[in-house]
């Protein structure tokens, strides 16, 4: 109903809480919309299709030394039936480490689609009016506006550690390969152990973090938190950033300690 005066009463404290909402809003919104731009965004890796090329031209020089490596392992190993099957599964690596550095493009392009797909289809299950701070009392007027500045300052710091994700899941295709390439040497398997952790982390976390925008979202629809949206938003995008940090960090200590460890064997 328009605003007379007959509900001029009603009416004005209405015309006030939207007037401070807009305020509020207006720096965040922005932000906001780099931030679900990034969590849904489908990466670009046709841009380094060439380096990608380069890098597969450069490990394929040298698939004949480990084949002729594996041949002459199986001609040496003689009548010991242990070494001659060693030397066959070696040249069974061989030759699946080939076929997948050849198809990495696709099988990375592939991995990417799925996990673009599974993240917008679990956003979409957010309520878009989660995201929009809504004032709807004093006190969470009262929190919005102490709280404001703190809530765009997470939204930037969430778009930066999605940038670097972003990122990382680009240049991902140029190490893809040579992490196959490691994986199946086993001096080196550590090392590719390492490059696989970090970019299924990477490429598959936007998806975690969709599930937990879903949860904090699912908070708003109890009574008790009503008042409360920016504090959960804000621990949702904190909750994001920590999430990314611990799990990469967990990934490279892991692959660190893995090779710490085979490297110490090697030295006895």
């Amino acid at each position: 109903m328009p605003c007379g005066l007959v509900n001029l009463g009603a009416c004005l404290p209405e015309m006030f809480f939207n007037f401070l909402f807009n305020i509020i809003n207006a720096p965040v919104q922005p932000f906001l919309q780099i931030v679900l731009n990034l969590l849904s965004a489908d990466v670009h890796t046709q841009i380094f299709l060439s380096l990608w090329a380069i890098i597969v031209y450069m490990l394929s020089m040298f698939y004949a030394l480990l084949i002729v490596g594996a041949g002459v392992s199986f001609l040496i190993s003689g009548y010991d039936s242990e070494k001659r099957e060693s030397a066959k599964e070696w040249l069974r690596n061989i030759i699946i480490m080939i076929i997948l550095v050849q198809s990495s493009f696709f099988l990375y392009q592939l991995a990417l689609d799925l996990a673009s797909s599974m993240t917008s289809a679990t956003l979409n299950i957010v309520d878009e009016n989660f995201f929009s701070l809504q004032v709807s009392s004093t006190i969470g007027l009262g929190l919005a506006l102490s709280l404001g500045m703190v809530y765009v300052v997470v939204l930037i710091l969430t778009a930066l550690v999605l940038t670097l994700r972003y990122a990382i899941v680009a240049i991902g295709i140029v190490l893809f390969p040579i992490g196959i390439f490691f994986y199946f040497i086993p001096k080196l398997r550590g090392f590719g152990s390492l490059i696989f952790n970090v970019l299924g982390i990477s490429i598959f976390i936007t998806f975690f973090d969709a599930i937990l925008l879903i949860g904090f979202s699912a908070l708003m629809n109890v009574g008790v938190f009503n008042n409360l949206q920016i504090i959960i938003l804000i621990s949702a995008f904190l909750l994001i950033d920590i999430l990314m940090v611990i799990l990469l960090f967990f990934a490279i200590t892991r692959a660190a300690f893995s090779i710490y460890s085979k490297v110490g064997r090697w030295n006895k």
